[in-house]
């Protein structure tokens, strides 16, 4: 074949698509199309071949089990005529693949709306076949449309020279059709020509034209647009600001991610909106009325000067639903009964523990050393310089690893390990529990309520971890026992806990509570503070890992160095006294012991170690817990990403029915169609007729217009 003639064939093809036996047959189809058309097909009973007729084809594009919200299901037909190229009421294998490669050009609404209106597949749209189609579509009900008046002669000339529209320029009088069907409406509602309209008159026209692109929240508040000015009606400058502002959806959304990221709170003001937009555009293309327009619905429900991400999401998400609905929404598809319902919690739990204690698990392994030296220091008796063992901490971990080796860091690791994960479940737990229950509708708590949930997440601990405590403290000092009494013996973890018994893992207890419940009561408010205050955290704006690691690092400073007297107590009570060492009977005598015989600095012993510690300990623990988020996901769940603007969560919404299947892909270029009119496609034609010539008589010669 010569370069011509495939040239020829190419633009054919391109126009009006292929002979069912020539080019389009060399279209390989992939094992993703064969698969979706083979599950819906039906087999012809005379020739055996597979094919869709128009309910199948339905099925193919819109399943029936996915959500379809503003568009009716059956809506999706009108798409059949695009497929069936041949007009033999049924869609072969070679004509599906045609179908889905349509779909994925990235102008394919507007190239799916000018195919289904050029009826002679020739490559034009002739101005009697549009118009005749959109008169057998609209709703009988529908705002009526003048097709002689200026504007469309503009496109498609006076009645004495009609010409007919290629694709791009019927691609661009369909994209200002919907601007001029809303002015024409305006003008019929408005009576008196004074200008203004109604509230109802407006939320028809928008229900007419825009339905299917707007959120419920949007379209449950249309008739609050007259509260944007003094009067009770709706002006056609209103109208207009309310459509551009539709129009620009994307770059709205845009603007207020970029000036919510910027914002300590994630709250915005109108200004601010105002001047992100001035740097992003060339010029001011938003003007302040449609500021208005977008604020007013955002703060519907929230009537503040300054709004978040969630407040604009009922705006600018087209599947918004109320809170209710949404919440429905989100629950896992395949959990349906209560029994299904609670194994799926209870999974998710189990996977969040796991997750957790490995995490913990690692960020406690790699501070080990630090809480080594601090228990060691601690544990140093005596107040002259000749009589302690280590000069400092550094004098401490560098004789460590001359007498015990590196291996002598990690003495009594096992424990540590074991007990970090429950202690991370309860306090986590506990604190979020009591946080709940004391936490308002609007979600805020008081500064008491904080302290007090903190502080009963710490008490709660130590019922768990002071055996473990106390187990891991005597392994850490055994080596510098060994060191100092010559044939001392080493014993294991095992032989300390049947040593001590039960009532002996519990030594030191009330030292422990001393201990974590102020270091929790501490440590949770203000890291929450940090978070909210200095980080500007939010419902609508979520840190990266950098903000949360200095959050952890600054709040675990003070809660650490403040509460370091309760742990040098514990460290002594639970230690066992060596030859020549006061034996303290209880928590003041220790106290008063300590006092009187080191000073008051030997509260303060391994105060330094507990800061570098806890800080590290977070640090690792999170940057753990985020990276195993993503290297193990939850099963049948992708890896969740942090996401802090709209546009991310309509993604999520749109990975979750498949935001690359035909179904997703054939509902955009429906919504094209549905501009002319809500009601398109839901007359329905024969099958067996040939396409859409199968007009009525009476609309194939329609009665001339005076």
């Amino acid at each position: 074949m010569s370069t011509a003639a495939v040239v020829k064939e190419a633009v054919k093809e391109t126009l009006i698509g292929s002979d069912e036996h020539a080019a389009a047959d060399q279209v390989q189809p992939t094992a993703q199309t064969k698969a979706r058309f083979t599950r819906y097909a039906v087999q012809d009973s005379e020739t055996g071949e597979l094919f869709l007729g128009p309910d199948q084809f339905v099925d193919a594009v819109a399943p029936p089990n996915e959500d379809y919200h503003k568009i009716k299901r059956e809506q999706y037909s009108i798409l059949f005529s695009v497929a069936d190229r041949a007009n033999k009421g049924k869609v072969t294998l070679s004509d599906w693949t045609y179908f889905e490669n349509l779909l994925e050009k990235p102008d394919a609404e507007y190239e799916i709306a000018f195919r289904l209106f050029d009826v002679e597949r020739l490559g034009t749209v002739k101005y009697d076949d549009f118009r005749r189609l959109y008169e057998l579509n609209k709703g009988p009900d529908s705002i009526p449309f003048d097709w002689d008046c200026e504007w469309a002669k503009l496109y498609i000339g006076s009645k004495t020279k009609r010409h007919n529209l290629d694709y791009q320029q019927f691609s661009q009088m369909l994209r200002g059709l919907q601007g001029e069907r809303i002015r024409q409406a305006f003008q019929l509602f408005d009576k008196d020509g004074d200008g203004f309209i109604e509230p109802e008159d407006f939320e028809r026209i928008i229900m007419e034209t825009s339905k299917h692109k707007l959120s419920d929240h949007l379209l449950e508040n249309l008739n609050t647009l007259c509260n944007i000015s003094q009067g009770s009606k709706v002006s056609y400058a209103n109208v207009r600001a309310f459509q551009n502002m539709i129009k620009e959806m994307d770059l709205v959304e845009l603007i207020i991610r970029k000036a919510c990221d910027k914002s300590q709170d994630g709250k915005i003001t109108r200004t601010e909106f105002l001047n992100q937009a001035a740097k992003i555009t060339r010029f001011s293309l938003f003007t302040p009325m449609e500021a208005d327009i977008l604020f007013h619905f955002a703060s519907v429900g929230n009537p503040s000067g300054r709004l978040g991400l969630e407040d604009f999401a009922k705006v600018l998400d087209p599947t918004w639903r109320n809170r209710h609905e949404a919440e429905a929404r989100l629950l896992p598809p395949a959990v349906q009964t209560k029994g299904q319902q609670f194994a799926h919690r209870a999974g998710e739990s189990a996977y969040n523990f796991i997750l957790g204690s490995l995490s913990g698990a690692f960020g406690a392994f790699m501070v080990y050393p630090i809480d080594l030296v601090k228990t060691r220091m601690q544990n140093q008796r005596g107040a002259s310089p000749g009589s302690r063992l280590y000069d400092n901490s550094i004098d401490c971990f560098r004789k460590i690893i001359r007498n015990e080796g590196f291996r002598g860091l990690y003495a009594g690791v096992l424990p540590q390990l074991v007990g970090v994960a429950p202690e991370k479940a309860i306090k986590l737990t506990v604190n979020d529990l009591v946080r709940g229950a004391f936490t308002d509708k609007q979600g805020n708590i008081s500064l008491i309520h904080e302290i007090i949930a903190g502080g009963t997440a710490g008490g709660c601990q130590v019922v768990f971890t002071n055996p473990l405590e106390i187990v891991k403290i005597r392994l850490q000092v055994q080596g510098e026992v060994a060191k100092s009494v010559e044939g001392a013996p080493k014993r294991s973890a095992m032989w300390i806990v049947r040593n001590l018994g039960l009532v002996g893992l519990y030594k030191g207890a009330s030292a422990c509570l001393l201990r974590d419940v102020p270091f929790s009561a501490i440590y949770f408010p203000t890291y929450s503070h940090l978070k909210k205050d200095l980080f500007g955290e939010s419902q609508t704006k979520k840190l990266g890992v950098l903000q949360l690691l200095t959050a952890g690092a600054i709040a675990g400073m003070p809660a650490a160095y403040l509460t370091t007297p309760c742990d040098v107590i514990k460290t002594r009570l639970q230690v066992e006294a060596r030859k020549g060492d006061t034996q303290y009977t209880g928590l003041r005598h220790a106290a008063k012991t300590i006092w009187k015989e080191e000073g008051f600095k030997a509260f303060f012993k391994g105060g330094p170690a507990r800061i570098f510690r806890s800080s590290p300990q977070f640090g690792f623990t999170l940057a753990a817990y985020e990276l195993l988020q993503g290297v193990l996901p939850y099963p049948g769940q992708k890896a969740e990403k942090m996401h802090a603007g709209v546009a991310d969560a309509v993604s999520l919404v749109q990975d979750r029915v498949g935001g690359d299947s035909p179904y997703t892909r054939s509902r955009n270029a429906l919504k094209i169609l549905l501009d002319l009119d809500e009601h398109f496609g839901r007359v329905k034609l024969d099958a067996t007729a040939a396409g859409w010539k199968a007009l009525p008589t009476w609309m194939q010669n329609p009665p001339k217009t005076a």
